[in-house]
């Protein structure tokens, strides 16, 4: 069905690509060439995960049992950890050094994974999901964070949309391997394949000399980390659950319940706590607070598509685990080529205008799903959105980045990054909680359009905060 697909990723155009990102590596010192590697390969893993579970929740699901709950819970199970802990990890990082962080996390999500691949029921898979999101939490900050500690702030864009092009390889790299080894073997080698990528990067992590200019704090926020983590965990319970056992459940209003007053108490203890996991002081700059409001719009709309899209063309579609990897891979080639591009432009024109164009252009590209029929035809269907899609992702990503990295002390880069990730994985988690709500209890046609209104709304939503709040720095003012 999708096998001419791969001639997007033709010989000749995975080489100009391939040529464009090794001239912009070159033009690195020896020592932020290795950050950069290390800094990639580090939050590989994470996108990689979160990339390839989605082509195989079907194959799991017909395992293992469950419906779109298990699915729900197999996604969310991963997000509520790594949002909630990607906090407290940006304070680790910035305590204790990027390094050291960066080596824990690694070994803490190479045993997750293992776990994960030997899951024998639902519910251990989901616990080891969980355990696996709570690994993962310490390498994208620490990543990031050590890309800004290496980089002067005139070269950060370019640097993080770099980063952002060849993260974006565990884009194609996820759902292509992850479909091939569902229609081959089972789901469980999935997890197997982050192994290798977390070995090199641990020995080169061994070689870099880095002077960390350490934040000295006393403590770190235990229970903020503790208060956020049952904030996130009820409501989404409740939320994914609801279905199951009804409103009227002491375990769906309860759970909900003790999600809000942990949230409330969250933000009660951060005000007052010496060493907040969560400086809200940092959000009185004016483009770090809106620039994590606009990510929130946006990955929200991020993770209802890759979750929705890939069950979506399986279950009425008729795809295989490895056609459905397939269909967003040019998303990924595009982001690949022009990622570090308008990554430059933002450092030269300011970011308000990619932020506010990019994902106007995304929602357009989702409305045209609303053409799709029960045929789920991808070069008619599916592929026109995806690639406008892809174009107004290139143009948001890095801008986005790095207007709220660069807002902050380069001190503060680790919490900073911590919490636009977390805030990021957040979002994907609520929205895929609520998907119930929106689709239905199954992913048929008609609950896919009301999916694509949904993600539409939220895109939109992403550009209209940007536009009005964010604001240039002053050296892009006439």
């Amino acid at each position: 069905m999708l096998s001419a697909v791969t001639s997007i990723s033709s010989e000749n155009s995975y080489k100009v690509v391939f040529i464009l990102q090794v001239i912009i590596v070159f033009e690195m010192t020896d020592k932020q060439r290795l950050a950069l590697v290390i800094a990639v390969l580090a939050s590989f893993v994470t996108f990689l995960d979160a990339s390839v579970i989605n082509v195989a929740l079907p194959a799991i699901s017909a395992e293992l049992g469950e419906g779109l709950t298990l699915k729900q819970w197999v996604v969310d199970g991963y997000l509520i950890t790594l949002g909630a802990l990607m906090l407290i990890a940006g304070s680790l990082s910035d305590l204790f050094g990027r390094k050291k962080v960066l080596a824990i996390g690694l070994w803490g999500f190479a045993i997750t994974s293992i776990l994960c691949a030997l899951a024998p029921s639902g519910a251990f898979l989901i616990v080891a999901r969980i355990l696996q999101g709570a690994a993962g939490a310490l390498l994208v900050p620490s990543s990031l964070a050590l890309i800004i500690s290496v980089f002067s702030s005139g070269k950060q864009g370019k640097a993080i949309g770099t980063w952002t092009a060849w993260t974006g390889i565990a884009f194609i790299i996820g759902p292509l391997l992850g479909g091939f080894l569902v229609d081959i073997g089972s789901w469980r080698l999935i997890f197997a394949i982050n192994i290798i990528p977390i070995l090199v990067t641990l020995w080169l992590l061994r070689t870099l000399e880095l002077e960390e200019n350490l934040d000295k704090r006393p403590s770190v926020d235990i229970t903020g980390a503790l208060l956020g983590a049952i904030g996130l965990g009820g409501p989404v319970y409740a939320l994914i659950e609801q279905p199951n056992y009804g409103w009227g459940s002491p375990l769906i209003y309860g759970s909900l319940l003790i999600g809000i007053a942990a949230l409330a108490a969250f933000f009660w203890h951060e005000r007052r706590t010496p060493a907040p996991m969560l400086p809200l002081s940092l959000f009185k700059v004016r483009n770090f607070s809106v620039g994590n409001l606009s990510t929130a719009a946006i990955y929200g709309s991020l993770g209802v598509l890759t979750f929705l899209l890939a069950v979506f063309v399986q279950q009425v579609g008729g795809y295989s685990a490895f056609e459905a990897g397939l269909t967003l891979l040019p998303v990924t080639l595009i982001m690949f080529v022009f990622s570090p591009f308008f990554g430059t432009l933002a450092d030269k024109f300011g970011p308000r205008i990619f932020m506010s164009l990019g994902p106007i252009i995304c929602a357009g590209g989702v409305l045209t799903f609303l053409w799709t029929n029960q045929s789920v035809n991808f070069w008619s269907q599916i592929l026109p959105g995806i690639l406008i899609f892809g174009i107004g992702l290139s143009f948001t990503v890095a801008p986005l980045t790095t207007a709220v990295l660069s807002s902050i002390e380069a001190k503060r880069a680790g919490i900073g990054s911590a919490i636009n990730n977390a805030l990021a994985r957040i979002a994907s988690l609520i929205t895929i909680a609520t998907l119930g709500f929106v689709v239905g209890p199954e992913i048929n046609l008609e609950g896919f359009h009301k999916g694509v209104i949904y993600m539409a709304i939220l895109l939109a939503l992403g550009g209209i905060i940007s536009c009005v709040g964010i604001r240039n720095p002053a050296k892009f003012k006439q």
